[in-house]
């Protein structure tokens, strides 16, 4: 997607002896800004309290950031809250819009551990954070009681992440401090970002180019040197671990799913734990996340370098209904993940009917019932971006078509996943097409090496 446009990079300014950021790419602060806004705008005079999430006490991977709360702020530490008070020019008081960053007080002693942290006391705070305040985490229930002291209404148009312990422990003490009985039911915030992370501005997909690269890296280099008889399933996927985090990734994107043999017909497989022998398919669904932003890339590959006449058989026909949901693709009329399949506009529906019309079993019967999960997904922070499916595919929407057929009983599991971006014109871009897609091209690429 080189005709995107360069991703603009910034630093962040601090004061002399003040502690940087987590090291991720970020966005310039007005795009975060940006977001903020159109939030505040769905709020009609309400108030979001979105919570970061909290350093877990043993990390196996870097700290992550809730995707939200960094959607909104590309603030990547832990214990954070965030207020956003929506204009309200309907009230006898007109107010604008107010956004306000509150920060735990460090703790110097786990510092040692987890290394230095900012507060709200740290010179160039605001700046570095590109928010137009920051306070204490102490002042989080003080300001939310002022606001609703001043405005009761403010109970019923509250937003916030229902299932976060820290917000249902602030309503919980609001609720008691105001004398107003149980804590409020929160609207939950997520049914308004939701919407807003659908679509893709330039700077996210320039970041999820760079994890589809690294992942299109360590994909292609399992099928040119690792796919192999006698390798081990947990091996490949260490090598690809090493490949992504080499390339400037963090993280994998959801734990590598290698499956050989009869490992393959198992959707979510993840012990790891096989060893690849003759004759058997390898099924890698393996992608990683950069800065934040992630990838997610199955290949299927034989073992011995060339698929038998049943194993190219079966992986022609998701071909082709992979081909057939891009070619029925049209931005603003096709669904994606209609896991019903009646839907004409669903790209599952032209998917499955491809598959259920093209093949058979071993028993003369259509192959339509080993396709066992729906066609794609949404993507972008979270392999999964947040969606309510099927959804209508527009002009800035990454997702997946990712059809799969999973015979158990001939030890043939064939997943093929693409990501995909729709362009403002309505057309439709395989992020890693350049990565060995066909039946042939994969065979080549084994015989190369």
């Amino acid at each position: 997607m080189k005709n995107i446009g360069l991703l603009v990079l910034i630093g962040l300014v601090l004061a002399p002896g003040a502690p940087r950021l987590h090291a991720l790419e970020k966005q310039p602060a007005s795009v975060y800004h940006a977001r903020r806004t159109a939030l505040a705008a769905e709020l009609h005079g309400g108030v979001a309290i979105l919570f970061a999430a909290e350093e877990p006490v043993l990390d196996f991977m870097p700290y992550r950031q809730d995707s939200d709360f960094y959607y909104l702020t590309g603030w990547n530490e832990p214990g954070a809250a965030l207020m956003i008070v929506g204009a309200d020019s309907a009230s006898a008081s007109p107010r604008a819009d107010k956004e306000i960053l509150f920060l735990p007080a460090r703790d110097l002693r786990m510092e040692a551990y987890t290394g230095v942290k900012m507060d709200a006391a740290t010179p160039g705070v605001a700046a570095a954070a590109g928010v137009d305040s920051v306070e204490p985490m102490t002042a989080l229930p003080t300001e939310l009681n002022r606001l609703i002291a001043a405005n009761h209404s403010l109970l019923a148009k509250l937003w916030t992440q229902p299932e976060t312990p820290s917000a249902a422990a602030l309503l919980r003490f609001t609720a008691t401090t105001l004398g107003s009985g149980d804590a409020p039911a929160p609207r939950d915030v997520t049914r308004l970002t939701m919407p807003l992370r659908q679509i893709k501005d330039a700077g996210e997909v320039a970041l999820i180019e760079k994890a589809e690269n690294a992942s299109i890296l360590a994909q292609r280099q399992m099928i040119a040197h690792w796919a192999r008889p006698g390798a081990t399933e947990r091996a490949i996927a260490g090598k690809m671990t090493a490949v992504w985090m080499e390339n400037g990734c963090e993280r994998p994107s959801y734990a590598p799913i290698v499956g050989s043999g009869l490992n393959s017909t198992i959707l979510h497989y993840s012990n790891n734990d096989g060893v690849l022998r003759s004759g058997d398919l390898l099924l890698v669904d393996a992608a990683c996340e950069y800065s934040m932003y992630a990838a997610d890339i199955t290949r299927t590959v034989p073992v011995d370098g060339h698929f038998t006449a049943r194993q190219r058989e079966i992986y022609t026909i998701v071909l082709g209904a992979q081909q057939a949901a891009f070619r029925a693709f049209v931005a603003g009329k096709s669904t994606l993940n209609d896991r019903d399949r009646k839907d004409p506009n669903s790209l599952d529906t032209v998917a499955y009917n491809y598959i259920n019309t093209h093949g058979k079993d071993l028993h003369g019967q259509p192959l339509g019932k080993y396709w066992l999960h729906g066609l794609g997904h949404l993507m972008g922070i979270d392999v999964h971006d947040p969606a309510d499916y099927p959804v209508l595919l527009k002009p800035g929407m990454v997702f997946t078509i990712e059809p799969g057929i999973y015979i158990p009983e001939e030890k043939i599991g064939i997943r093929i996943e693409c990501d995909f971006l729709v362009t403002a014109d309505g057309k439709l871009i395989d992020l890693d097409a350049s990565l060995p897609h066909t039946a042939d091209e994969i065979e080549a690429a084994m015989r190369a090496n």
